[in-house]
């Protein structure tokens, strides 16, 4: 059906935010919907010896659910338990969240500190085969709102590797502990990889802080929030809107990270 000419039908998973701006979405009614919920093969959390995959209709509370995931991947489940209430949670999906795509999403910055990739899929592959595309998170934004994704390409799952980490935090600042909109959020881990510290609601997307992690590979000294100032500077670009200011913004991720990482690295 993606692949059958003109104008696609746009994919529908959970649903949790096209709902929640329905009634003023004049636009959004005259397009054509794809359910994807009969496409049994996109459901649940799978185990690899080498990665864990979320298929697109994986919801936020299978990896709640997932004992592997609870004992490998406590990230995810840090940043599962913000997603508004149990009842969104059980409905709104991982790959809704990224293809979604808002600068504010919890999901994708414990995705991205993870080193996760999004597999694409499309009717493209000729005699009715399927043709694949894996892109890595971190490279999957080319701006706001803007995916890299072909027309015709659906999300089939979110692929996370499986290794060692000895450092998951996952941090959200809000205008109350659970169901609101990150005002300022981060999402920190470290393996045999590198450090991985990726921010959320200070940027266009969610953005990677690459000078940060020089910072902490360089195991770099750092006495207190202000410390990563200047590298906050190179990777972020927060915005006034209604929730927060671009200066709160700056001010409070700097907090968020040398509080989260003191004592650890070179953030004493």
């Amino acid at each position: 059906m993606m692949a059958a000419g003109g104008t696609p039908p746009t994919p529908m998973a959970g649903c949790t935010d096209v709902l929640a701006h329905w009634p003023g979405n004049l636009a959004g009614k005259e397009r054509a919907y794809l359910d994807l919920s009969g496409v049994g093969e996109l459901r649940g959390v799978r185990w690899t010896g080498t990665h864990m995959q979320l298929g697109a209709l994986a919801t936020y509370w299978d990896v709640v659910t997932d004992a592997r995931c609870v004992a490998e991947m406590p990230l995810l489940v840090a940043a599962a338990r913000t997603i508004g209430a149990v009842q969104i949670q059980s409905r709104a999906t991982w790959a809704g969240n990224i293809a979604n795509a808002s600068p504010a999403a919890d999901g994708v910055p414990a995705l991205m500190a993870l080193d996760a990739s999004v597999v694409l899929v499309s009717g493209n592959g000729g005699a009715g085969g399927l043709e694949r595309e894996e892109v890595r998170l971190d490279e999957f934004y080319l701006g706001y709102k803007k995916l890299r994704m072909r027309t015709g390409q659906l999300i089939e799952a979110v692929r996370v590797p499986r290794r060692p980490r000895s450092v998951s935090i996952f941090e959200k600042v809000g205008a109350r502990r659970a169901q609101a909109i990150t005002k300022v959020g981060a999402a920190i881990a470290r393996s045999d990889a590198g450090w991985r510290v990726v921010a959320n609601s200070v940027a266009p997307t969610v953005r990677r802080c690459r000078a940060v992690e020089e910072m902490l590979e360089a195991g770099a000294v750092v006495r207190s929030p202000l410390g990563f100032a200047a590298a906050l500077a190179k990777d972020v670009a927060p915005i006034d809107d209604i929730r927060s200011t671009a200066a709160y913004r700056r001010a409070v991720l700097g907090r968020v990270l040398y509080f989260a990482l003191r004592g650890k690295a070179g953030v004493v």
